[in-house]
């Protein structure tokens, strides 16, 4: 089996090494190659990578490479994980929506339409790249915004799944609290990619006792503590949100709050940089555990479990990932990418029926989702007007003259990656 992880150099890939390591008997890999644009950083992960194949007594063979067509030619799945612009776009993305009042944030609001026009052609590119050399092999797209990417992929027929951890990250949590293996967690995720929540924690699979109301009762603050929103969000709406929720949730005092501080991205820059730097000793043959503050945790089972079960193998029947809606909710249209439960395999994801949502979590599902059809709309035929109607239908946004002024500074820090600019 061979799969190909284009973004190979990123400073996550030692934690997607380590899982592929572990987990060797789910997805018996003898092929892998890390494909990245930058020499200098994949001669570092390779060979980190490599070291912890070898400490860990796997067989299989790790090759770098700067060439994509040949690093996709013959293989499996291809895992998406890249980033236009890497952390100096970050930083932007972070950075000018503050000038204007808005959240900074690389998946949501003015930040995150700044990704997604620099990102969706460039994937684009290389899923027409992936067809021409395997037209059967499978697409996981791990790169931000999940949903918009996945949703441009599914549009322009490639086989492509959508992963998110942030669902795999709730089942940890909530199987250590409830002191049960996290295989037996089943979680009624609802929304789409970064606009989610847990409405149901089962046990025992999709129709297994209900024990969200023992969590919210039980362990309500630690829940809230590690989402940094009010107990009361989740006690009044008798869910657990994601931690993205607290963007619209409580949106002008995230503002004030990344106001004050220092960015994410800048905080993520230097953690790279310390951990390239980590990457060269070549004593390390293990991922160092400054790598767990990086984020993306538990992202290597998620990544694991999602290609063992396209490929035929060991993964498991039900999963959260990013597939078109096809009526799941019957109030978006059938094209739209949601993040829900699905049923995986060889022939892809389907979604699990979703009882009726509440129309708390519908509206906002469903103006997000108007959002998404422009921003996409925006990121493949370009044009100011496109990217001003974008800001304009973010709730996060929704007014003229701030989606004005975004219009303007968008374009501006990224004129670069935009063709049409």
């Amino acid at each position: 089996m061979k799969l190909a992880v284009v973004g190979g150099g990123s400073t996550y890939t030692p934690e997607l090494i380590d899982g592929f390591a572990r987990l060797r008997d789910t997805l018996p890999i003898t092929e892998l190659v890390l494909v990245d644009p930058a020499p200098e950083r994949l001669e570092l992960v390779g060979g980190l990578a490599r070291r912890i194949f070898a400490k860990q007594g796997h067989a299989g063979t790790i090759v770098t490479t700067s060439d994509l067509d040949a690093g996709v030619e013959g293989a499996d799945a291809v895992l998406l994980q890249l980033r236009v612009g890497g952390q100096e776009a970050r930083l932007q993305d972070e950075t000018w929506p503050l000038e204007c009042g808005c959240i900074g944030q690389e998946t949501t609001g003015a930040g995150g339409l700044a990704k997604a026009l620099r990102t969706v052609p460039v994937v684009l590119d290389i899923a027409e790249r992936v067809r021409r050399a395997n037209p059967d092999a499978w697409i996981i797209d791990f790169t931000n915004p999940v949903g918009i990417v996945t949703r441009a992929l599914l549009t322009a027929g490639h086989k492509a799944v959508g992963l998110c951890n942030v669902a795999i990250g709730f089942q940890r949590k909530f199987a250590r609290l409830l002191d049960v293996t996290p295989s037996e967690v089943h979680l009624d995720h609802i929304g789409l990619n970064h606009l989610t929540w847990e409405t149901g924690v089962r046990i025992g699979g999709p129709d297994g006792p209900d024990r969200l109301p023992e969590l919210l009762a039980g362990h309500g603050d630690a829940i809230a503590a590690d989402l940094r929103m009010p107990r009361a969000v989740q006690d009044r709406l008798g869910v657990v949100p994601s931690y993205y929720l607290r963007y619209f949730y409580q949106h002008d005092e995230v503002v004030e709050e990344l106001r004050t501080k220092p960015s994410r991205a800048a905080e993520v820059a230097e953690m790279e940089r310390q951990l390239l730097k980590m990457y060269g000793d070549p004593e390390l043959d293990t991922k160092p555990e400054l790598l767990a503050k990086r984020g993306g945790a538990f992202y290597s089972e998620a990544a694991v479990d999602l290609a063992a079960a396209l490929l035929g193998g060991a993964g498991s029947p039900y999963q959260v990932v990013n597939t078109f809606n096809n009526g799941t909710l019957p109030f978006l249209p059938d094209d739209a990418v949601i993040e829900v439960q699905a049923a995986v395999g060889a022939k892809g994801a389907a979604p699990l029926p979703v009882p009726k949502v509440d129309p708390v979590f519908a509206g906002l599902i469903a103006n997000v989702t108007a959002y998404e059809d422009l921003a996409l709309d925006a990121a493949l035929r370009g044009g100011r007007e496109r990217v001003f109607r974008a800001l304009l239908a973010h709730p996060l946004i929704g007014q003229f003259t701030p989606a004005e002024r975004l219009t303007d500074r968008l374009i501006a820090h990224n004129r670069e990656h935009l063709a049409w600019a």
